[in-house]
């Protein structure tokens, strides 16, 4: 599904006309969403951008726009708060509302994380809720410009430097997010929620997200960003974070990114659709889980999940490891962990000793077992044969027959 975006603008919540952009796919919308940007930032970085791109690819039309004083829309910036922000979030809604269609998903980054978590009970029609790397409490930007909280205090205002942009803060912003609290928000949440947030976030530590994750309540869900950071600078982070939440909010929101024959059979097994960012990243759906499969750059993909090779890998790394658990505990043998390794090439046949095939190329997968435990040579060594006997190893080996048929 391709998109178009137009800009558009409304009053802000202290009247100052707003700059907005407004992504809508093809077709009818199944849902309206509200994107909020980072602090100091604005409604066209790269992350706000791209994750726009995978809501309208899955069917759902996002409103990103400027905070008041930033980017293109009016106001002064120093006149602003967390507060405020907040409201500008409700004004988003009101205005989707009565020209478009209210708002189902509410999407934050960073600050814009907590504002949405704060201004979700004040828009009725919002379903579900995410946040990425999004702080547990306002105030944790303070510490963006700690060595000039005491001249503001003091002073009543100071220029602080953030992002190599120079900013006015006043003693009314610091008084504001120091007494702006999410929990009382996020008791009253009753919103589907998606915490997304990255381990080695140096700017909002990951401890921010357990904060949020365990004081909501279900449903809730947390995705690892794994080596991300804040800003989600590298593009393939930003489209993993766009695939995901687009595959998650769709359960939410009524809409299905594929036809219903496509949901129905992922109950039963498992449904790969294209994500829409790259030529070819694949969204894959097993059962209740979601996954993400793509190419590296090199191949022309995007490197923003495994490639397939490497999904067949792992899919044989979990088969060996599960048999041989089993296994183990039926024999009430003292396995302790294991761990596989595994690696795809492609030979040539005659470099096969052990291979029928003489002729061509052929696939062998390296697989290296790590055993650990208080077990005896004997019993290491039956392991061993016992992984060559994962229902999947099996697979592997056996005549397999794959049937295609358009539907």
């Amino acid at each position: 599904m391709s998109k178009t975006s137009k800009q558009v603008k409304f009053p802000g919540a202290s009247g100052e006309m707003l700059a907005a952009r407004l992504d809508l796919p093809d077709g009818t919308p199944v849902a309206y969403a509200l994107f909020a940007h980072c602090f100091t930032c604005s409604k066209d970085t790269r992350a706000s951008a791209y994750i726009s791109d995978a809501l309208a690819e899955a069917g759902i039309a996002v409103l990103r726009f400027d905070f008041t004083g930033l980017g293109s829309s009016e106001g002064e910036f120093a006149n602003t708060n967390f507060s405020s922000n907040v409201d500008d979030l409700v004004a988003a809604a009101d205005f989707l509302r009565e020209a478009y269609r209210a708002p189902g998903l509410l999407v934050g980054h960073s600050l814009g994380g907590a504002a949405v978590l704060a201004a979700a009970p004040r828009i009725d029609e919002a379903v579900a809720v995410a946040t990425i790397n999004a702080p547990s409490d306002p105030s944790h930007v303070l510490h963006l410009f700690k060595d000039s909280v005491e001249t503001i205090e003091r002073r009543g205002e100071a220029e602080v430097e953030l992002a190599g942009r120079r900013f006015r803060i006043t003693r009314q912003f610091i008084e504001d997010v120091s007494g702006s609290k999410l929990t009382d928000a996020l008791g009253r949440l009753r919103r589907a929620l998606m915490v997304f947030h990255a381990p080695q976030d140096t700017a909002v530590s990951i401890d921010n997200a357990a904060s949020i994750f365990t004081a909501a309540k279900h449903p809730k869900s947390f995705v690892s960003l794994d080596d991300a950071d804040h800003l989600l600078t590298r593009k393939q982070d930003a489209l993993y974070v766009g695939a995901v939440l687009a595959a998650w909010a769709t359960r939410y929101l009524g809409g299905k990114p594929a036809a219903d024959v496509a949901v129905t059979a992922a109950a039963e097994g498992v449904v790969v659709e294209e994500a829409g960012q790259g030529r070819l990243a694949q969204i894959v759906r097993a059962g209740n889980h979601v996954l993400h499969a793509d190419e590296p750059e090199s191949l022309g993909g995007n490197d923003s999940g495994p490639s397939p090779y490497q999904l067949l890998s792992a899919a044989l790394g979990a088969c060996t490891s599960m048999t041989l658990r089993m296994y183990a505990d039926q024999k009430k043998w003292p396995l302790e962990k294991v761990s596989v390794r595994l690696k795809h090439d492609k030979i040539h046949a005659k470099d096969c000793a052990e291979c029928e095939t003489r002729e061509g190329r052929i696939d062998r997968i390296d697989r290296e077992i790590e055993i650990t435990g208080d077990l005896d040579d004997t019993q290491r060594q039956r392991l061993l044969e016992i992984a060559d006997r994962c229902p999947v190893h099996r697979t592997l080996h056996a005549e397999v027959s794959v049937r295609s048929k358009l539907v």
